[in-house]
C-alpha cells in the first residue's frame, strides 16, 4: 500500500500504536492548509512557520482525542482554527486578514496600480468587519472551503456561517460603493 492509499484514520491508528515516524504522512498531507490558515491570521511568514510547528504538535499530542465520527482533516483544521484564535486573544489583537478578491492580474502598470489601490481600500474595509464575519469569509473564499467545513471547525451552524458570509459581503459591497472598488469588483 502506497503513502497516497493509506487514509488518514489509518495513519492515525499507527501513530497511537508507537509508530510515531507515520505522522510525517501527516503533516505532509495537511502542512499547506495549516500554513494557509496561520497567514490568514498572522500575515507574516515566519509567525505562519510557528503556527505551524505549534498546530502539529498539538495535533501529535492531541491524536488520542481524535474519535473518527468526522473526517480528520475537519477535525485538524478545528484544532489550528482554535489554536489561531487562542493566540491572537492571548496576544489581544484581532487578526488582520488582506486581500479579500483578487481580479485577474492586469499586464499594464496603470491596471496593476489601479488594482494596488482597490486591494488596500478592500483590505482596509475587511479589517472593519466584525471577526467573526472576516473568519467566515476567509475560510468561505481563501481556504475554498464548504460551509459544512466551516461549521465543524468554527462549531457555528452552517446557516449562521452562510448568513455571517452574506453579512460580510453586504458590509464590504455597501463600504466601497462609491469608489473605483465597485467598477472592479462584482460583489
Amino acid at each position: 500500500m502506497t503513502v497516497e492509499q493509506v487514509t488518514d484514520e489509518q495513519v492515525v491508528i499507527r501513530v497511537l500504536r508507537g509508530d510515531s515516524e507515520s505522522f510525517r504522512i501527516i503533516v505532509d498531507r495537511y502542512q499547506q492548509h495549516v500554513y494557509n490558515i496561520g497567514m490568514r491570521f498572522f500575515h507574516r511568514e515566519d509567525d505562519a512557520y510557528d503556527f505551524v510547528q505549534e498546530v502539529f504538535l498539538k495535533v501529535f499530542n492531541n491524536l488520542g482525542t481524535y474519535r473518527q465520527k468526522g473526517k480528520f482533516r475537519s477535525w485538524l483544521l478545528k484544532l489550528a482554527y482554535n489554536h489561531g484564535i487562542n493566540v491572537i486573544k492571548s496576544s489581544r489583537t484581532e487578526p488582520e486578514f488582506d486581500e479579500f478578491m483578487k481580479p485577474s492580474d492586469a499586464p499594464t502598470p496603470e491596471r496593476q496600480h489601479i488594482k494596488g489601490e482597490i486591494e488596500g481600500l478592500l483590505s482596509k474595509e475587511m479589517e472593519n468587519l466584525p471577526v467573526k464575519y472576516r473568519v467566515c469569509l476567509d475560510l468561505f473564499f481563501f481556504a475554498g472551503m464548504s460551509f459544512n467545513d466551516i461549521s465543524n471547525i468554527t462549531d457555528l451552524p452552517v446557516n449562521t456561517i452562510k448568513s455571517h458570509v452574506f453579512r460580510a459581503k453586504r458590509q464590504l459591497r455597501d463600504a466601497l460603493r462609491g469608489t473605483m472598488a465597485e467598477e472592479y469588483y462584482e460583489m
